[in-house]
């Protein structure tokens, strides 16, 4: 038999034997029909001759290169890129795409032919009463095909990420600090929310409330000339955005949303994340543009699709220079090779000045497979443990009755920790506070995610109130928009990669230390702390200090 290469962290460790996980997964041997079953498929090509560390080099040194350029001279070899999929199409693959620098290779086949060529046991796995044909084992390669390949991801698509946000059912009007805590509510619920009161400078807070509580008011710039790209599976309703426009005081237009279909299928319903990101990014930056980038599915595979699609759009929309991304899962229960395959995506975009905002999480420190609920294991959510994203955690904020801050601390829920990737500690991340291990640390930045003091959305024709770092992502990327157009108008180059820019700030008038509260195995304190990070920003002391 001739000589193959096995990918042994492309895939999630399952029983041997068929039946419960001790992660809650069914497994069962698969069924005739299962085989027949259509499956995706993701190859990740590296990139050649140590480039790679280069890339890397220049992102964290803060250099920015037109994305063309990325595309050209950080590309996969291209004979290595044919080799695969010559030998993908004589398997009986259907390459569906194939990245614009040759880094990535997606292709379908049925279950059967993938066991066959990959080397694989397929079989039945249920999740969430929803029935998956995966791999049981690692895949593997001909030697002479795989010299370019790092990872090959899909093969179990129950491994998908989850959505960081919570709603929460709405206070009556005079009930301002209710004696128990909210009833909180799965996001698909608030569609039966009543509406919520509108108290001035009370949760659930709007815009103008959040852009005084962080020195975003009267700063003078209001995102114009930026785009915001998005990265969910589906799209808000149009008549929530104007509702929620109007409730706010904007003057955002229809035509400064568009939404993007990266697969062209049918999307999933709104379940509140979505309406939750596009609302308030383009409330923060309501000169900007939005682009909604709906993958479809919350599979990686799919993800990972709509990041090639973001990368490639650069060129028409050059001013897309900040990405949102709420979405995450516990370290502990993605392939090692998911996340390599996701980081190569997050560095070009770095690489070609895009920053991506990316919530840590709404379990706190040891989020189990569901994002909300705790798995009694320390770990850090990914993607905001990648080492090319800015990681947003979450803060408790509470305003006094004129629109001051009266009290910030660190959430309970958000999410934080030391990362157990193979990436080490970026060259960036020191200062007051960083501990003195190599791994990446995560939150970077906060703000407010409280849901108990959350946000105010509008969403399936009424208000409700919701949070979690679903809300302090967004708004995260609405800062960078307004820092961006600040910079333009200094006749500045647009942003590269902040983080490079914001450590060396810890402790500046740029960041308010919040040095109380804990999310559980870590607590806040002076400068960086793996709850809130470097803390909570002053905009119009980040628009000074970078301009």
């Amino acid at each position: 038999m001739a000589e193959r290469r096995i990918f042994h962290d492309s895939v999630a460790a399952l029983p041997q034997n068929d039946g419960v996980s001790a992660g809650g997964l069914r497994v069962a041997a698969a069924a005739p029909a299962d085989r027949d079953a259509l499956m995706s498929v993701h190859f990740a090509l590296s990139l050649p001759n140590g480039k790679q560390a280069d890339l890397e080099a220049a992102v964290a040194r803060g250099d920015v290169l037109p994305a063309a350029e990325v595309r050209k001279n950080y590309a996969a070899d291209s004979s290595q890129v044919t080799a695969l999929k010559t030998w993908l199409t004589d398997q009986g693959f259907e390459i569906t795409h194939v990245a614009s620098d040759g880094t990535g290779i997606y292709a379908r086949a049925t279950a059967a032919q993938i066991e066959k060529s990959l080397a694989v046991q397929i079989v039945r796995v249920t999740k969430d009463g929803v029935v998956y044909p995966s791999a049981r084992n690692a895949p593997s390669l001909p030697a002479e095909i795989a010299g370019g390949v790092h990872a090959i991801t899909g093969l179990q698509p129950f491994v998908q990420a989850r959505k960081h946000s919570v709603a929460v059912v709405p206070r009556r009007a005079h009930a301002r600090t209710p004696p128990g805590p909210p009833k909180r509510a799965a996001v698909e619920a608030t569609a039966a929310l009543a509406p919520v009161p509108n108290l001035e400078n009370a949760p659930p807070y709007i815009v103008p409330e959040i852009l005084k509580a962080y020195g975003a008011d009267g700063v003078g710039v209001t995102g114009d000339g930026q785009t915001i790209a998005i990265l969910i599976d589906t799209v808000p309703a149009r008549s929530d955005l104007n509702a929620f426009w109007k409730r706010n005081g904007l003057t955002v237009t229809d035509a400064q949303v568009t939404f993007v279909n990266v697969g062209g299928g049918t999307l999933p319903k709104t379940e509140g994340e979505e309406t939750l990101d596009v609302e308030w990014t383009s409330g923060i930056a309501p000169g900007a543009n939005i682009r909604v980038y709906a993958s479809g599915s919350l599979s990686f595979d799919d993800l990972n699709l709509a990041l090639d699609r973001i990368f490639d759009d650069l060129d028409a929309f050059p001013s897309m220079r900040q990405l949102s991304i709420s979405l995450g899962l516990g370290e502990r229960f993605l392939p090692p090779d998911v996340a390599a395959a996701q980081h190569s995506h997050y560095v070009k975009l770095a690489a070609a000045g895009v920053n991506v905002f990316v919530s840590t999480g709404d379990a706190g420190s040891d989020p189990d497979e569901t994002g909300h609920g705790h798995s009694g294991h320390t770990q850090a959510e990914y993607p905001s443990s990648d080492a090319a994203v800015v990681a947003v955690g979450g803060t408790s904020l509470t305003l006094a009755p004129d629109g001051t801050v009266a009290r910030e601390v660190g959430w309970t829920e958000g999410g934080g920790g030391s990362s157990r990737l193979r990436q080490g500690r970026p060259p960036w991340q020191k200062g007051p506070g960083v501990d003195h291990g190599n791994t990446r640390l995560v939150p970077d930045v906060s703000a407010a995610a409280d849901p108990d003091l959350g946000a105010f959305v509008f969403f399936n024709g009424s208000g409700a109130q919701i949070g979690g770092t679903s809300w302090s992502a967004p708004v995260w990327a609405g800062f960078c928009a307004l820092l961006n157009e600040a910079r333009a108008k200094a006749g500045k180059p647009l942003l590269p990669f902040l983080n490079p820019l914001l450590y060396p700030l810890i402790e500046s008038t740029c960041f308010r230390d919040i040095i109380s509260g804990s999310n559980g195995a870590y607590s806040a304190g002076p400068g960086h702390d793996l709850v809130t990070g470097i803390g909570v920003p002053h905009v119009g002391n980040l628009i000074a200090q970078l301009t």
